[in-house]
């Protein structure tokens, strides 16, 4: 028999009832304690169960997502409104640009180095050579897979574990590029404060050894970041195993790096400052110069995304401050910068580097004339190009 919706059929007291009630809905005691502007206030419409028509009570749960209990204190807002992007369009068409000018770039740079590293055989040349690869891959799996495929294109509408196992690449991408620009540093003081011992023991296979084990671990240490928390999405306050993982990231990525920079750099620069005071070679080469100018790009591009790391582990959230969304966005631009800025650092300094690009363009051109001619003229311009040679 059907139960009216405002009549309970169970004998006993108001009192009674009450009790029990209370006794076995303990959701029923929550409502009671909740505050009031967080309750529905939406009567529901069977208040008791029956055998056909199971009851459903309409109440707020208390979760990590939705903090309204007094037991979750913190730092995290109450708004459950995700903040909106305030940036539009403009990330995807700095990205867009960013990868279509970069990328050709960094294309052009890897052949002109890979030219002067089989030239002259010095270890910096295959530093610089295996640093720019590191930017190339960065530039495809983070600015084109990340950014571009899943942010734009799929809305981030891309299963779990796709978007997992990128994360693992984009991490291991960005530990190698940093830490080879660690190998270059330590090879650089090697060769400055240890000549005689750095002349004899650097050799081509040793340093691609080096590069190979650097890869490895970069590979190794981007697998614990299978379990990343996209920001955009982490709605709950972090868990200790967010902590861990943002704090390993800036560890990796940015302090014990830099904190390496800072060491051997300065130690560079003061052994030779002591030989410029001597009059034995000028005070900075161009390799230290270049040296000098890779790593401190590295350390001021990428500050801002460090502390907008930090600043949405302990101060607020990106999910829910708008600010903060916008500062990560406008970071994580500046901080892709750095994949593209080197090539114009080796042209700015590097008279030989020029000199090496001017001429891949030349061969580039000059195989692009010869496949556009007929078959009869290809013997003609090559005679043209030995004997302006000669």
């Amino acid at each position: 028999m059907p139960v009216h919706p405002h009549h309970d059929d169970r004998e006993g007291t108001p009192l009674e009832l009450c009790r029990e009630l209370l006794a076995t809905d303990s959701s029923f005691f929550g409502a009671l304690l909740a505050p009031a502007g967080s309750l529905d206030l939406t009567l529901p419409t069977t208040v008791v169960s029956t055998a056909a028509q199971p009851r459903v009570t309409l109440l707020p749960t208390l979760n990590g997502s939705d903090p309204i209990s007094d037991d979750v204190d913190g730092h995290w807002p109450a708004i459950p409104e995700r903040s909106p992007c305030v940036a539009g369009i403009i990330p995807v068409i700095y990205y867009s640009v960013l990868l279509s000018l970069g990328l050709p770039v960094n294309l052009l740079t890897t052949v002109a180095l890979a030219r002067l590293a089989a030239r002259t055989r010095k270890p910096s040349y295959h530093y610089l050579l295996a640093l720019t690869a590191s930017d190339i891959v960065t530039q495809v799996i983070i600015v084109f897979v990340g950014f571009l495929l899943q942010g734009a294109v799929l809305a981030r509408q891309v299963p779990q574990a796709v978007v997992r196992t990128a994360n693992i690449l984009e991490f291991a991408a960005n530990h190698a590029s940093v830490w080879i620009a660690v190998l270059l540093t330590v090879d650089r003081y090697n060769a400055v404060c240890r000549p005689l011992r750095h002349r004899a023991t650097a050799s081509p296979g040793k340093t691609h050894r080096a590069i190979a084990a650097v890869l490895g671990v970069a590979l190794l240490t981007g697998i614990p970041f299978y379990w990343w928390l996209d920001v955009w999405r982490d709605a709950d306050p972090p868990s200790t195993m967010d902590k861990v993982l943002k704090w390993a990231h800036c560890l990796i990525v940015y302090f014990i790096p830099c904190n390496v920079f800072l060491v051997t750099n300065s130690a560079i620069i003061l052994r030779l400052r002591k030989r410029s005071q001597r009059g034995l070679r000028p005070w900075v080469s161009k390799s230290t110069a270049i040296l000098l100018g890779v790593t401190s790009l590295f350390a001021v591009l990428w500050a801002p995304r460090i502390c907008v790391m930090l600043y949405h582990l302990y101060v607020a959230p990106v999910h829910r401050d708008w600010r903060v969304h916008l500062v990560l966005d406008i970071a994580n631009m500046v901080a892709m910068l750095n994949t593209v800025v080197n090539f114009g650092l080796y042209c700015f300094i590097s008279k030989t580097f020029r000199a090496t690009v001017r001429q891949v363009i030349l061969d580039v051109h000059m195989s692009c004339t010869v496949k556009s001619q007929p078959k009869g003229t290809e013997v003609e311009l090559v005679l043209k190009s030995v004997g302006a040679e000669l």
